[in-house]
């Protein structure tokens, strides 16, 4: 499994039969990643949330792909409201076997909502979501705070990689990240959501050091690692 990080929370995972999943895919007013929605080519596309800065680029990438769109189920009845042709809906607490692994759904304290035309359209509960996969497994936790129930899911799953916002503002900062971390007992914890806007400019090499030797790991946008 490779996976690569484009900034904020845009993260692509490429399995070992060349199945691409992209997941919160903000690429358009980005200010971090040259990477455009017409570069991506993946047959799936997961969302954690509504909001703008994740359901992003999810319907012009699923378009030009033919690709499905993997969420909750608000979001995946908006989307094919707007003309996305293939589409799952999952629940928390709820997951499925898809043809490159399974996806879960897990509880994320947060929002979820977009504006369209003055108006607030709701989009159903946030979610973090676990990827098993080639026998890894991963978990993007969205935008969230830090809540205890996530030590539940370090409890359940062997988590080779963990994506945690540390921007603060709108998620945890650094510090309930730390110990957001301590819960999940991942392999390896990178963090998203910082330094896109002013309102979460993080120092990740910080975050970083907080942690115990070796788990921590600050990608730069669009590296690639394998796990």
């Amino acid at each position: 499994m490779k996976i690569t990080y484009q900034g904020h929370s845009v993260i692509e995972v490429t399995m070992k039969d060349g199945s691409a999943v992209i997941i919160d895919p903000f690429l358009t007013n980005n200010p971090l990643t040259n990477k455009t929605p017409s570069d991506v080519k993946a047959k799936w596309v997961i969302v954690t949330h509504g909001h703008s800065d994740h359901l992003g680029d999810t319907v012009a990438i699923a378009k030009q792909n033919q690709a499905t769109v993997i969420s909750i189920v608000e979001i995946a009845r908006y989307v094919s409201n707007k003309g996305v042709a293939q589409t799952h809906g999952l629940n928390i607490g709820g997951g499925f076997l898809f043809p490159f692994g399974r996806v879960s759904l897990t509880p994320a304290l947060h929002s979820s909502s977009i504006q369209e035309n003055g108006q607030t359209i709701y989009l159903g509960e946030p979610t973090g979501v676990v990827i098993e996969a080639d026998g890894k497994t991963i978990y993007h936790a969205g935008d969230t705070a830090d809540f205890s129930d996530l030590a539940l899911i370090g409890e359940k799953y062997d988590l080779d990689v963990v994506f945690l916002p540390i921007g603060d503002n709108f998620t945890m900062g650094p510090d309930d990240a730390v110990i957001a971390a301590g819960r999940l007992h991942a392999k390896k914890v990178v963090p998203i959501h910082y330094n896109t806007f002013p309102q979460i400019k993080q120092d990740p090499t910080a975050f970083i050091a907080r942690l115990p030797e070796g788990v921590g790991k600050v990608m730069t946008v669009g590296e690639t690692i394998e796990v």
